[in-house]
């Protein structure tokens, strides 16, 4: 039996998890790092539960569209192997709050959130230069876009450290700092 500490409990961290849909296309402001990183593990079970079932109901795009549990290999592992229907949906739907918490969270750091962008140009710089110099053959600018890929990684190493960083105390140039005084969620993003 669960005690009504336990409840109210997991009931707050639900409200954690789901606080990025509720303030789906919310660019302004800040997040503390529960609702970033509730936010993230939510995403991510549900994710692997969705790849699961596109996996067990054949609903996987890509080249391994045939059967899912008998890839010659280990059992059930083409499963995981392509993104499916479900998955597609799942991301597409989750991308602007993902952007938004990922955002509000660099804001709660007094970070613009022009630093999402830090990862992306030097991958989509590598993506173009490996894309042409395959077409030509090229192995020197295909490692070329393999230096700026490795560019890419590091900036999101850097981001990754961003969001694992406390945010500044008290208010800051993009708001209130939700860990404010109030204690109150309903009163801090209101």
């Amino acid at each position: 039996m669960h005690s009504r500490e336990t409840i109210a409990n997991r009931r707050r961290s639900m409200e954690w998890m789901l606080m990025p849909l509720k303030r789906y296309a919310d660019f302004q402001g800040r997040s503390r790092r529960m609702e970033f990183w509730m936010w993230i593990l939510f995403t991510l079970i549900v994710g692997l539960v969705l790849g699961f079932i596109d996996g067990i109901l054949g609903f996987r795009l890509g080249p391994s569209s045939s059967s899912s549990f008998s890839s010659g290999g280990v059992t059930g592992f083409s499963t995981f192997s392509s993104i499916g229907i479900l998955g597609l949906l799942w991301s597409l739907a989750t991308l602007v709050p993902n952007i938004a918490v990922a955002m509000r969270r660099l804001h709660d750091t007094d970070r613009t959130g022009w630093w999402l962008l830090l990862p992306v140009i030097p991958y989509v710089i590598g993506l173009v230069i490996m894309l042409g110099a395959a077409a030509g053959q090229n192995l020197g600018l295909i490692a070329v876009g393999g230096i700026f890929s490795l560019i890419g990684l590091v900036g999101a190493i850097v981001l990754l450290v961003f969001y694992c960083l406390p945010g500044t105390p008290g208010p800051n140039r993009f708001g209130p700092d939700p860990l404010g005084s109030t204690g109150d969620l309903a009163q801090t993003f209101r």
